[in-house]
């Protein structure tokens, strides 16, 4: 068996690269098609030459084993750079200790240390025992156990940290200069105009804690997305300002349906610039027309940055490559001819992404059928089905066998609803 060679550290080679440089970020998918289709897409991207492939790491460690399998493949199979996150939920220090022990032995040299989100069902975070508190703990085990063996990235919130981001009353006029300059602000279903922001005495706690976990050794910043270059702008001035001179790169979100841009800028608390709402709204007439909207609207931010002096762009590509590969052709950072090699896969990229729930590649704006309606045109003796996430196990039954019987003339039975969990259902008729 060949001996395993050590993976670059991005951190050097951000040194040795002159700025302009990129990186792609995957999630695992979650089925067996979707892994193939993502590791033939990384096949392609790995033309575009990208600093570094970046792989994230699901809630609660549930994807753990893919995210050190994907990772250890974009380096031993694809040559490609690796860069794999790492969370606190649901870790205690043994596990994560684990995980970076299997990446030592694979020579994966990359981390991203990250808090992580709350588990699926969770409103709130919370550190499980024998775990870490915060990402910083984290970085601190890395530095204690590991030395300088790893390159260590954290993450950065120019808008501050969702969690940091609250309603406020009283408009505009309430906030100061710096607050109104990061605000989110929208109309909610009852027409009335919602105001967010990370007040400047949170925004001084969340600048605060970079610092620290910069000085426990972290090499450098991965912006949590934004849409309005300026945040970033101020944000990066901050960080000078609080004495943190590590490189920041933005992390560039790949809008690539009108659907997960609602979905993504609520969840994420996300200003949106003057006018955006409404452009992303009036280019969802279609799949294709979003996505150049995608292109347009991320290419004006990208040359933005890049002419600020930004060292490089991490895209969060949501497993599709459409819209970066369209924003890096108009940027000048790769050839048409790279960029046809990855046209081709845009069929697939449909069906893999719909197992993972992010869209189905059906037109954005086509309504679905009415169950009333179905109801009065179906037979007697339909039935429907409730599913359970498959990320959801909670429940737990010992039987795998349910039987459904009806007594009386079936014309009588219109129909039933089975909340099946993971039951197996025969029907006597």
């Amino acid at each position: 068996m060949a001996a395993v060679t050590d993976d670059k550290k991005v951190s050097d080679l951000m040194k040795e690269t002159k700025p302009g440089f990129f990186s792609f970020e995957y999630f695992p998918p979650k089925t067996a098609d979707g892994v193939t289709n993502l590791k033939k897409r990384m096949s392609r991207m790995k033309a575009l030459n990208p600093l570094f492939m970046d792989f994230t790491w699901g809630a609660g460690g549930s994807t753990s084993d893919l995210t050190l399998d994907l990772t250890a493949a974009c380096k031993n199979e694809f040559g490609v750079v690796a860069n794999m996150h790492l969370t606190c939920t649901n870790q205690t220090a043994s596990l994560a200790e684990e995980a970076l022990n299997k990446c030592k032995a694979v020579g994966v040299r990359n981390i991203v240390a990250l808090r992580g989100d709350a588990p699926r069902g969770m409103d709130k975070w919370e550190a499980v025992e024998g775990g870490f508190t915060c990402a910083l703990d984290l970085v601190k085990m890395i530095r204690e156990k590991y030395g300088d063996y790893f390159t260590v990235s954290v993450a950065g919130y120019p808008e501050g940290h969702p969690d940091a981001i609250e309603q406020v009353e009283g408009g505009l006029d309430v906030l100061t200069e710096a607050e109104r300059r990061r605000c989110r602000t929208f109309i909610d279903e009852e027409g009335k105009e919602v105001l967010m922001v990370c007040r400047d005495a949170k925004f001084a706690e969340e600048m605060t804690y970079l610092k620290a976990k910069i000085d426990a050794g972290s090499d450098f910043i991965i912006t949590q997305m934004f849409l309005d270059v300026q945040v970033f702008h101020d944000f990066v001035k901050s960080c000078r300002e609080y004495g943190i001179n590590v490189p920041i790169i933005p992390g560039i979100m790949c809008l690539t349906g009108y659907g997960g841009f609602q979905r993504m800028t609520a969840l994420c608390k996300t200003r949106l610039p003057a006018g955006m709402a409404e452009a992303a709204k009036a280019a969802s007439t279609s799949d294709d027309d979003f996505k150049q909207w995608g292109i347009d609207m991320g290419t004006e931010m990208c040359r933005n940055l890049l002419d600020s002096g930004v060292l490089g762009l991490h895209f969060y590509t949501l497993n599709l490559e459409k819209v970066v590969v369209g924003t890096l052709k108009n940027l000048g950072l790769i050839s048409e001819e790279q960029a046809a090699g990855c046209q081709a896969g845009d069929v697939d990229a449909k069906s893999m992404v719909s197992a993972q729930g992010i869209t189905t590649g059906a037109k954005i704006g086509t309504d679905d059928q009415k169950v009333s309606d179905l109801m009065k045109t179906s037979p007697p003796g339909f039935f429907f089905v409730r599913i359970l996430s498959s990320q959801d196990r909670r429940w737990s039954y010992k039987s795998e066998e349910t039987h459904v019987a009806h007594e009386g003339p079936w014309s009588t039975f219109h129909g039933f609803h089975l909340g099946c969990g993971w039951l197996n259902i025969r029907f006597d008729h």
